[in-house]
């Protein structure tokens, strides 16, 4: 099958040498002394040698010397069973450069009949050498590696007792507290039967009956959620958590949680055993009617009492009041639980007996407000910052690390004689002024925060009347798709202008939704914005409208109609909407918040989950929420400064998104290098000053002349 005339370059080509050469891995015919007689078009690739170069070559001289013996080893398996297929070697290479890289070797046995046997090689077999290039490998690798080290160090980060069970019944996941709370061996996690690890199990258990049947339970209905509690024959008590592990739409398994509340259940039983030695005792039940009965502080009677006494002694030169008050407490009790709310307060009162030793009262007046009397103290300034400064620290409440923050207001007794209940309300005052200032701080009243009240209730009383002074506007910002080149979307933003100057939303809108104001001037944006817009969706209906959505306005069992009715009248279509809402409308108690959503979803309207990242919620907990596009906080996008930086947590979030089949647009794009670092992480749109400022709409085309100039600004990049 191969003649005298089937040469090239001193190497013999078999009648067959195009096949060959058609295959993407480098083949080498060996000689019986191990000289190179035949090489395919790939061998040069690899090697990056002429074939006339591999002409009578010695196979060796293309392989790093610590894997000489390797391939020659796999030559002899090769021979000593002819009809054997030995399995692939890795080694190393070498090229013509002198370039090592890693490769994959194979043999095989070719009859003398089927290549011919150039002179003086002799006859019978030729061996054929197949060499396959594997550097490619090595950043898949890596990439696997890191993710790999990701998961692992997320799964070995938390506090509970991880086990993945895959619906054939074998363990597909764990971490190391797992194996601690159940004191198990590892190996034996290994071993082809789960028996032992079974009875393991529960040997340890109080009612291993009810343990085995709510698994049976969860083993008929695949879908459903678990949440049980486990009592051990040694006094511990977990808490397990089940659910069932899902890709996609499909359930592959069962996550399994255990958590460790024996101390908790401990501290509940001392409680209630105080409880009952307290309620056989007059003595102390008396007392405890003076004492906030969850943190064990004074309460406000206690505290009105000793504030009145203090103003009446005539030797006290100094009588200090310090008001505090936690910031966004409810989304602590709204998120967490209100079992979580009360342990924080419970710290918070522990920390701030810690802080005020000498103090003559520290008092809960109730909620999340607590207040400290000092009298003839020289230094209640150093104390209100050390009160600051000591409830800062971060707190694990119910797993989650939480880092309380209080705003505090101080009013001390000063030349003018005032009574309790106006030197309270100063301390009051000072403290909303300094929630007002930022938060996490305290202010010392001031006459001027008289002032400042008042002008507070005259913006409120403005607010009243400014829709139907015509005072509401509406600026447009657009939204582009760099894939697309184009805007895809405006977002319509409140504005308020009040006696010639302009309001900030951060101080209007807030406002808006304490008084229920927010309806009115939700509606009139909306209107607003669908009447201006109207005529630039009408051109393309991949363009759309979007809209910010108080979870107030979600209140009203009308909204989602009200939407749909004022988008047909102006000829807008629902699928051309995009409401945007924060985290915090998911957590309400009112389930009738998720229906107006859900309705205005089914009628093909997107949601939009605006600030993503801010809130206490995970990434996981997306495929659970009502939504069809997240939309990363500035906060995040402003971490990008020269565009060469490493951020996992970007690349997460659009990553789950995208696996939960939600779009992402990045919030507060401002620089070229921030929109490179997006778009190459598959961002689906960009929104921010990079592309245009909000603007009225008469001058919506200016903004889209500049977004597209932007664009093309990048293309040019």
């Amino acid at each position: 099958m191969a003649d005298s005339q089937s040469q090239n370059n001193g190497l013999a080509t078999p009648s067959f040498g195009m096949v060959l050469d058609a295959s993407p891995d480098a083949l080498l015919a060996l000689a019986p002394g191990g000289s190179i007689t035949m090489a395919n078009a790939a061998a040069e690739r690899l090697f990056g040698f002429k074939p006339k170069e591999l002409a009578g070559r010695n196979y060796r001289s293309l392989f790093t010397p610590g894997f000489h013996d390797e391939v020659d080893r796999l030559f002899q398996q090769q021979l000593a069973e002819p009809g054997g297929h030995p399995p692939p070697r890795e080694v190393f290479c070498v090229n013509s450069n002198g370039a090592e890289f890693p490769a994959e070797v194979a043999v095989a046995l070719l009859p003398g009949s089927v290549l011919a046997v150039p002179p003086g090689a002799g006859s019978g077999h030729q061996l054929l050498l197949s060499v396959r290039g594997t550097s490619h490998r090595a950043a898949a690798q890596e990439d696997l590696r890191e993710a790999m080290s990701l998961l692992t160090a997320t799964l070995e980060s938390t506090a509970d007792g991880i086990l993945v069970i895959s619906n054939q019944g074998n363990v597909a996941g764990f971490n190391d507290q797992f194996l601690r709370m159940w004191g198990i061996p590892p190996e034996l996690l290994e071993g082809d039967s789960e028996e032992p690890i079974v009875q393991l199990v529960v040997s340890q258990l109080a009612d291993p009956v009810a343990f085995m049947g709510r698994i049976n339970e969860l083993q008929d209905n695949p879908e459903a959620e678990s949440h049980d509690v486990l009592d051990f024959k040694d006094g511990r008590t977990f808490e397990r958590y089940s659910r069932p592990q899902r890709v996609g739409e499909q359930i592959v398994g069962r996550v399994w949680s255990f958590r460790d509340v024996t101390p908790r259940r401990k501290a509940q039983e001392q409680a209630q055993q105080a409880m009952l030695d307290l309620a056989a005792q007059a003595e102390k039940l008396r007392t405890m009617a003076f004492q906030d009965p969850l943190t064990g502080l004074a309460n406000r009677a206690v505290f009105n009492d000793a504030l009145a006494d203090a103003l009446k002694e005539p030797r006290l030169k100094a009588v200090d009041v310090l008001l505090l008050d936690l910031d966004d407490f409810k989304e602590v009790n709204d998120i967490l639980g209100h079992q979580a709310g009360d342990d924080m307060l419970i710290e918070v009162a522990r920390r701030l007996r810690g802080c005020v030793p000498t103090a003559d009262v520290v008092a809960r007046l109730g909620g999340d407000e607590f207040v400290v009397l000092l009298t003839a103290c020289p230094d209640a300034d150093d104390i209100a910052g050390c009160i600051v400064r000591c409830l800062h620290v971060p707190v694990t409440i119910s797993g989650t690390v939480l880092r309380p923050s209080l705003s505090l207001g101080l009013a001390s007794l000063g030349q003018d004689n005032v009574g309790p209940s106006e030197l309270l309300r100063h301390a009051d005052i000072a403290m909303y002024a300094a929630k007002a200032a930022g938060k996490n701080r305290f202010l010392r009243f001031h006459p001027d925060m008289m002032t400042a009240l008042v002008q507070r209730t005259d913006m409120e009383s403005g607010l009243q009347m400014a829709v139907s002074r015509g005072e509401i506007s509406v600026d447009f910002q657009p939204i582009v798709s760099h894939r697309m080149g184009q805007v895809v979307q405006f977002e319509a933003l409140a504005r308020w202008d009040k006696d010639g100057e302009r309001v900030p939303p951060s101080v209007f809108i807030p406002l808006a939704e304490r008084t229920g104001l927010i309806n009115e001037i939700g509606a009139e944006v909306m209107a607003y914005g669908m009447v201006q817009l109207a005529s630039w969706l009408s051109e393309d209906p991949s363009r759309s409208l979007s809209v910010n959505v108080s979870g107030v306005q979600l209140q009203n069992p009308d909204f989602a109609e009200e939407v749909l009715r004022l988008a047909d009248a102006t000829g807008v279509a629902a699928y051309q909407l995009a409401l945007e809402v924060t985290e915090s409308v998911f957590f309400d108690a009112d389930c009738s918040l998720i229906k107006q959503l859900s309705r205005l979803r089914d009628a093909g309207a997107r949601v939009a989950l605006d600030d993503f990242g801010t809130g206490y919620s995970s990434l996981g907990r997306l495929q659970d929420l009502p939504v069809d596009t997240v939309k990363i906080d500035k906060t995040f996008v402003s971490m990008v400064r020269t565009g060469a930086e490493r951020l996992p947590i970007l690349s997460s979030m659009i990553n789950m998104a995208h696996s939960l089949g939600l779009t992402v647009t990045a919030e507060g794009v401002e620089t070229a290098a921030q929109a490179d670092y997006l778009t190459a992480l598959d961002c689906d749109s960009l929104q921010g000053y990079l592309f245009s400022l909000p603007e009225p709409g008469v001058r919506m085309k200016y903004a889209l002349h500049h977004a597209e100039e932007a664009l093309n600004a990048l293309k040019g990049r």
